[in-house]
């Protein structure tokens, strides 16, 4: 039986059966998986455009309050949190190749419009509010991303491709972080993308090539996604058949640590470069910005390998405590009580932050897979189905709660920095915030033992 039908629809597809996987289905996998890795990096870049253009700003002529630069930072991980919510759902419905193309290529729309936002010092604060909102539309393809290729592989396998699925998905962050401030000293495209600002250091920046940049590789993979990669006649499912999924306890359980390792991944990623003009305005930092995204990024697929081998929950709670030991480092960095701080040691601390965020995010999906696929494999026996409709079943509530915690992990995004912003406004120091978020990592590795690794656990 043919795999693919003319029209880019696989109309069998049982990654399961090993003879089907060896045959067909592998290559296939492989080919739809590296399509949609350079598809979700683009919209990492995209989504936290606003983390180094923020930093920018001030010096084109906006006269913006720190208070209201850390929320533009924060904003599009709010709309990126929300719209993965109904991007968890929309796979089974569209299929994964339209919807990959769709929403790749309307991404095109706040990367022209900040581009030309930054050219006019007179643009009101509102619309890049609104613009931040727009581009945190791009943080909703994750979880379609995400659920989209749990669909091709087999259970076995799901931890590593969704690894490097989110793993270089995520390099987005560092890449564009690397990317911007290099192409905001040059005239890229000439004249079609209008004149430069002057900076009160007195060099000429090419703000909005920014976002300029990333239009021409968005259209081109949106290309390659339509005709390249498949849609799984199989993996149909109505809204009403992937909602029940949200009654589960462990989806909820599993959601507060996906929040605890991938909502610090991208709330750092947003709010750090921020962060440390404010404690230390003496570094430049965007030379240094993008290592910590990038060794988060690079550190999940690892995260996901390491969890097939030695199981997720062991590999999430050694995780969680390293996150606690490098938190609670952090306060010895950082400036105060007459005391200018420690940069290096400060920089040093945060990509340990950062690497456990990646290497945790990693641990968590993979358990997500897991956990759910179990349970629904469970439930159907249990009321007489068979292995075809259990294993189908639970591909389908795999890839919505894999989407729908992707949501809730992506409202770290805007809880990081905003508490920054709020911590600084309040008292003129960080340190409230990180003592929350130290809180919140040693109560997630506590519910890690006691929900999945104890014995009496479930």
């Amino acid at each position: 039986m043919q795999a693919e039908s003319s029209r880019g629809v696989l109309a069998t597809w049982t990654p399961e059966d090993k003879n089907f996987w060896e045959r067909s289905g592998k290559k296939i996998a492989a080919k739809n998986l590296w399509i949609s890795i350079p598809c979700l990096l683009l919209s990492f870049c995209v989504w936290m455009l606003f983390s180094t253009v923020a930093l920018y700003l001030p010096g084109a002529g906006f006269r913006f309050t720190t208070d209201q630069l850390f929320m533009l930072t924060a904003l599009p991980s709010l709309a990126g949190a929300i719209m993965r919510v109904p991007y968890s759902f929309v796979i089974p419905i569209f299929g994964g190749r339209r919807w990959t193309a769709f929403s790749t290529i309307i991404l095109v729309v706040p990367a022209l419009w900040l581009g030309y936002a930054v050219q006019q010092p007179t643009t009101p604060y509102w619309v890049f509010v609104v613009i931040a909102l727009l581009c945190g539309v791009a943080g909703g393809n994750f979880a379609s991303s995400m659920g989209n290729i749990s669909f091709f592989f087999p259970k076995h396998l799901q931890g590593g491709a969704l690894g490097l699925n989110g793993g270089l998905g995520n390099l987005g962050v560092s890449v564009m972080q690397l990317v911007a401030p290099l192409v905001m000293g040059m005239a890229v495209f000439g004249s079609l993308s209008g004149a430069g600002q002057l900076s009160p250091s007195g060099d000429v920046r090419w703000v909005q090539n920014a976002a300029f940049i990333w239009v021409p590789p968005l259209v081109i993979f949106a290309v390659a996604a339509w005709f390249l990669m498949n849609d799984i006649a199989t993996a149909k499912a109505s809204l009403a058949q992937q909602l029940p999924v949200l009654k589960r306890p462990h989806m909820w359980i599993m959601a507060l640590l996906y929040l605890a390792t991938f909502g610090s991944f991208i709330g750092f990623s947003a709010g750090f470069a921020m962060l440390t003009k404010t404690q230390f305005p003496h570094v430049v930092i965007l030379h240094y910005a993008f290592w910590g995204p990038l060794i988060g990024a690079l550190a999940r697929p690892v995260g996901g390998a390491l969890s097939d081998r030695f199981g997720g929950s062991k590999v999430t709670l050694i995780n969680f405590v390293l996150m606690v030991i490098f938190a609670t480092l952090i306060f010895f960095t950082l400036p105060g009580d007459g005391q200018q701080g420690a940069f290096g040691a400060f920089f040093a601390v945060f990509l340990g932050l950062f690497l456990t965020a990646g290497l945790g995010s990693g641990s968590t999906f993979q358990m997500i897979s897991v956990i759910i696929r179990a349970d629904t494999l469970r439930r159907v026996k249990q009321a007489g189905g068979n292995d075809r409709q259990a294993a189908q079943e639970a591909a389908t509530d795999s890839s919505a709660a894999l989407g729908f915690i992707s949501a809730i992990g992506a409202a770290g995004g805007f809880f990081i920095p905003k508490a920054f912003g709020t911590s600084l406004a309040l008292s003129g120091s960080a340190e409230g915030a990180l003592k929350v978020f130290l809180l919140f990592y040693a109560l997630c590795g506590v519910i890690t033992w006691w929900c999945y690794i104890r014995k009496s656990a479930a």
